[in-house]
């Protein structure tokens, strides 16, 4: 009777073993082959010292006041004139709002839809206090030991510089665009994009424009940073999580410290149990939407365990899923994020605060609403504090997800293959932008909006974004240069509009 038992469990094994190893080896690469592209020319150290120009100069945005350092955003403007000469001279460049710029590459054929290349002109501030901790002055522009470094060197100067390099090169040597081509340079990104990107994209549709493809900043190309990938993964971002912040006001009557009210109705104990009962409840997460589609693509790239995990989530996808929700970067492509960002009651030890104020912050996963995420915040609210003793307000800076581009069109397989041409090594799979960019409010006028960055990160290189240290290497700065310098050139043709 053992025996048998033995034997039926073995065989359960093996029949296991098996559909684990045919759905394996069933999970073809969706990698396409590209034939290696003849490396453009590019003069490294001058488009470096080009880019440490930009960088040198402080373009800080400010949400209080818009024309904080206007100075300093005016000052790129003219370097912009003075390196890009013959941009300059063939292009229509415009003002969008006060600052932000918007040049227009006539095509010759004018029945194409027109192509959008996004970045941005400010950056983040540098952290008070860390300036000591920078291995060179954060506003430098410094070239030095194969790098650039500084504010914006990455974020987003390198793409803004890049792509006007690209559109340099490419009038220098005669090229006329079939697509008109649109670049927009942003003065507000850093803030939400809320006064210029949202009349960019107003402006487009007064001018009834209808965007063939955007390219904006975004996901990057990680190295060494998957693990059981060996190999670079350029990941597209096709769709961006939406914003939201509730303020959460708790009211009930002042007093004096020494006579508390019964536990958990003083203001602050009220706001407190709702701050841990929305930590402790968060919206459901799961492997589902973008991050399947991520993960099925990069499957077949694995290798050892993680290629078997990855090509039966049947199977494994409860402990695929508890390893990616220990990682704030992983676990934020699954789930609508909850993170409590404000809190503020009192102005003295020994009164008790008649109000409690609390700010939450929502990243919501597309699939989720702002109105859904509010109906979460109310229901778990309810369960600890008396529908009467709060009140909740959103902030004025929201959007909802982004609609998701589709990886079975031509604008997403033409940036497949430009990546795979001009970094050879690397795999490439659709992502989740779990940041914000300009381009999120471009979606009623173009289906296909893709955020990505030709940037190599290492695991090192990650916290320098917004960090200290920021910088990039010259070679992937000329890489980056390259890219745009493809992808425009095949982009802007009018075959197949």
């Amino acid at each position: 009777m053992i025996k048998k038992i033995g034997l039926g469990f073995l065989a359960v094994l093996l029949l296991l073993a098996s559909i684990l190893a045919v759905n394996t080896l069933r999970k073809g690469s969706q990698q396409i082959n590209v034939a290696p592209l003849a490396v453009i020319s590019v003069d490294v150290a001058a488009v470096a010292e080009r880019l440490g120009e930009a960088v040198r100069l402080k373009t800080i945005s400010v949400h209080s006041d818009p024309k904080a350092n206007q100075d300093q955003f005016e000052a790129l403007h003219k370097l912009l004139q003075q390196r890009f000469p013959k941009v300059h001279a063939s292009m229509q460049v415009e003002r969008v709002e006060d600052l932000s710029l918007l040049y227009t590459w006539k095509g010759s054929n004018p029945s194409a839809q027109p192509i959008l290349f996004v970045s941005h002109q400010d950056v983040v501030p540098i952290a008070p206090g860390t300036e000591s901790k920078w291995e060179q002055p954060p506003f430098s522009g410094l070239v030095k030991g194969g790098f650039i470094w500084g504010r914006g060197s990455w974020d987003n100067k390198g793409n803004l510089m890049s792509q006007l390099e690209a559109a340099e090169s490419l009038l220098v040597a005669g090229f006329k665009p079939e697509r008109t081509v649109y670049f927009y340079q942003g003065a507000d990104e850093e803030l939400g994009g809320v006064r210029d990107a949202q009349a960019l994209a107003k402006l487009f549709a007064q001018r009834k424009v209808r965007l063939q493809m955007v390219l904006d900043e975004g996901l990057v190309i990680t190295d060494g940073v998957l693990p059981g990938l060996n190999r670079p993964a350029a990941l597209i971002g096709v769709a961006e999580k939406g914003y939201l912040s509730v303020i959460l006001k708790f009211n009930t009557a002042p007093g004096h410290s020494s006579q508390p009210p019964a536990k958990g109705t003083s203001a602050v104990g009220m706001m407190s149990a709702a701050i841990k009962r929305l930590d402790d409840n968060q919206l459901q997460s799961g492997i589902r939407g973008v991050a399947a589609q991520m993960f099925d693509t990069i499957a077949p790239e694995m290798s050892g365990f993680g290629r078997v995990a990855l090509s039966n989530l049947w199977l494994f996808g409860p402990i695929v899923q508890k390893q990616l929700e220990s990682g704030a970067a992983t676990h934020a492509m699954l789930r609508t994020t909850t993170a409590p960002t404000l809190a503020h009651a009192g102005n003295k030890d020994n009164v008790l605060p008649g109000l409690a104020e609390a700010t939450i912050n929502f990243r919501i996963l597309p699939g989720d609403t702002q109105e859904s995420v509010k109906a979460h915040v109310r229901n778990q609210v309810e369960q600890v504090v008396p529908k009467e003793k709060y009140e909740l307000f959103t902030m004025e800076e929201a959007s909802e997800p982004s609609k998701v581009a589709p990886t079975a069109s031509a604008q997403y397989r033409l940036l497949q293959t430009t990546i795979r041409e001009v970094f050879p090594t690397a795999m490439v799979a659709p992502g989740l932008m779990i940041g914000g960019t300009d381009s999120r409010y471009l979606g009623e006028v173009s289906d296909h909006i893709f955020k990505f960055s030709p940037v190599i990160a290492t695991p090192a290189d990650l916290p320098r974004f917004h960090g200290t240290n920021e910088r990039i290497a010259m070679s992937n700065y000329a890489d980056a240069i390259r890219f745009y310098h493809r992808l425009m050139s095949q982009a802007s043709k009018a075959t197949g509009n």
